[in-house]
């Protein structure tokens, strides 16, 4: 049975960033640290970090006066940003900046008087930072029948961004759909999507065309990671998604002779090799990692952790 490798896979930039954040505040001010929401969907990293003495909550008034907290990297609105202003707390931004690029473009846009269509999956928490980087003029679209029942204002002074984690075929289609419906609409000067995230699902759909089953490694609130699962199937593997090797079914590699093996975004290097050490076990003789590109890109930490 041949295991082929994704690359790139695994944790990005920002993921990275922002766990060095909460593992550099433990360091420099003891514990306990707060972080709002999980500072990165992946349970294995989030419940380290509690043993290490991060505690994550959702409502800033869990949080003693005093202490130090952590936005996630996924961002928060504008709302919960003034209200942790106003607390005794020590504020550190975890939020990936690239989600920062979106919320900065929803402010120019709205500045400049144009309505925003956010392209996301609501309950989201990056979308609900970025539908809450303005009180008014914000319409959330997360699929097709979204778009005809859209009533705006002012149809003709519009923008659209777009939840960084999301699907670049599906949220192209959706584009096609606003731009036919809003001929005037607006659109990012980069697109929103990252880099991060478009390069796992070019990699898979590379992966794909070998591999007639692929484990995507990553947790069931991750976007990204529900993304590469998707995409794996649309490109005719049969997939599973596992938050570690503890949940693959044998069962699934009956028939398989090629597995390819991916990560999200969220998800540490050290649970795909123990996915690929537990298939060794079970006939996987021959390892190779698909050809692909080498990502470099680095954030610093916020200011007060450098």
């Amino acid at each position: 049975m041949q295991l082929i490798l994704a690359q790139p896979r695994g944790f990005c930039a920002g993921v990275k960033r922002a766990i060095e954040t909460v593992e550099r505040a433990l360091e420099l001010f003891g514990k306990p640290v707060y972080v709002r929401h999980e500072i990165v969907h992946n349970t294995h990293v989030v419940n380290r970090l509690k043993e290490m003495g991060a505690i994550f909550i959702e409502e800033l008034d869990e949080v003693p006066s005093g202490s130090v907290l952590i936005f996630s990297a996924h961002g928060v609105s504008q709302a919960i940003r003034k209200d942790a202003g106003t607390r005794q707390l020590k504020l550190f931004d975890a939020t990936c900046p690239l989600v920062t690029k979106v919320h900065v473009e929803v402010a120019k846009n709205r500045k400049n008087g144009r309505e925003i269509i956010v392209i996301g999956h609501k309950g989201h928490p990056e979308v609900e930072g970025t539908m809450g980087q303005a009180d008014t003029g914000m319409y959330l679209v997360d699929g097709y029948s979204d778009i005809e029942q859209l009533k705006l204002d002012n149809p003709d002074a519009l923008a659209y961004v777009s939840q960084t984690t999301l699907s670049v075929d599906d949220t192209a289609e959706i584009i096609h759909k606003l731009k036919t419906r809003f001929p005037s609409i607006v659109e990012p000067k980069q697109a929103d999507i990252c880099y991060a995230t478009t390069n796992r699902q070019e990699a898979v759909k590379r992966l794909a065309e070998k591999a007639s089953l692929i484990i995507v490694v990553g947790s069931r609130n991750s976007s990204n990671s529900n993304r590469l699962r998707e995409i794996a199937e649309k490109n005719g593997a049969k997939a599973y998604m596992v938050d570690n090797a503890g949940q693959i079914d044998m069962a699934w590699l009956e028939g398989h002779n090629c597995i390819g093996i991916t990560a999200g975004a969220s998800a540490p290097e050290i649970l795909v090799q123990e996915v690929v050490f537990l298939l060794q076990q079970h006939g996987g003789h021959s390892i190779t990692e698909q050809e692909g590109l080498q990502e470099n890109l680095s954030f610093p930490l916020p200011k007060g952790l450098k």
